[in-house]
């Protein structure tokens, strides 16, 4: 009894030294972010355009609302259209394995999964922008969708395998539908899996840049209207990133760094909501 307690203490330290190792790059990043980003966090930050470079060299207060708003615009567009095909996509490949299609949907989607995040990119502007003549939010929207898509499907499949049969078959015994039995019985059993695979996908796209320099390209204003987020060149927060990272003006840099505040704030804001949905807090219809 005592070498096991002695295993089980040995393999105890063992997995907190391994989780303070997965743990401690991921909180200095955190804490760099936030150090180098929070000085440019104000009230002009999330009410100002950036404007020109001049703009910035003037001492005029500048700011990326347009950034962030486009930002939350072209991500909803990437999951209203990836969250719906790539859930289809999972209910066939777990609940219809005997479909003839099926072999080919996995090749599909293994391969989609595996291709760079610039080649979904460059799919979506010959896709949208060339036919459109313009880079638009809408672009940026269906190259992030791309990326989406893989992720919910290989995740909603996983989560329904994971659903015992006795369930569907406990529902075509009272003669429901084999779609209807899916979607009333299946899927909400399932909620939680399939709010991890949303979850992560949302993730993997709120942080691409590559894909949107090809089709939302980036705007330092507002458009003139709301449709102009969908229409019209638009500035996203990764792309943003990456442009003020790149420039040569002290503040632009700092605000870069706020930018990767915000977007962190995001992602998290996006997973607590999951889980305060998955564990029973709020009743979707």
């Amino acid at each position: 009894m005592r070498r096991r307690r002695i295993h089980d203490k040995i393999i105890e330290i063992l997995l907190v030294i391994a989780t303070i190792a997965v743990l401690l790059p991921l909180i200095i990043i955190i804490f760099h972010v936030i150090v180098e980003g929070v000085s440019a966090l104000n009230y002009e930050f999330f009410t100002e355009e950036l404007g020109s470079p001049s703009r910035a060299i003037q001492g005029r207060p500048t700011g990326l609302v347009h950034t962030i708003l486009g930002t939350i615009v072209v991500d909803m567009l990437a999951l209203a259209i990836a969250v719906p095909i790539g859930i289809g996509a999972g209910m066939m490949l777990s609940e219809y394995p005997e479909h003839m299609l099926n072999p080919t949907l996995r090749i599909m989607n293994d391969t989609l999964n595996g291709m760079p995040a610039i080649l979904k990119g460059l799919f979506a502007f010959v896709l949208i922008v060339k036919p459109m003549g313009t880079f638009s939010g809408l672009a940026g929207g269906v190259a992030l969708s791309f990326v989406m898509l893989p992720i919910i499907a290989r995740a909603t499949e996983s989560a329904l395998l994971s659903i015992p049969w006795t369930i569907r078959e406990a529902g075509l015994a009272l003669g429901i539908p084999r779609w209807r039995v899916v979607i009333s019985a299946v899927m909400p059993a399932a909620k939680t899996g399939l709010a991890t695979g949303l979850l992560l996908a949302f993730a993997r796209a709120a942080g691409e840049a590559a894909p949107l320099l090809f089709t939302s390209f980036g705007n330092n204003y507002l458009p003139d209207r709301w449709f102009g987020f969908i229409f019209n060149p638009v500035d996203t927060l990764p792309q943003r990133l990456y442009s003020l990272a790149i420039s040569p003006y002290s503040e632009w840099h700092s605000m870069g760094w706020a930018a990767a505040i915000v977007l962190l704030v995001m992602v998290i804001l996006a997973f607590a909501f999951a889980r305060f949905v998955t564990r029973g807090k709020v009743q979707l219809k």
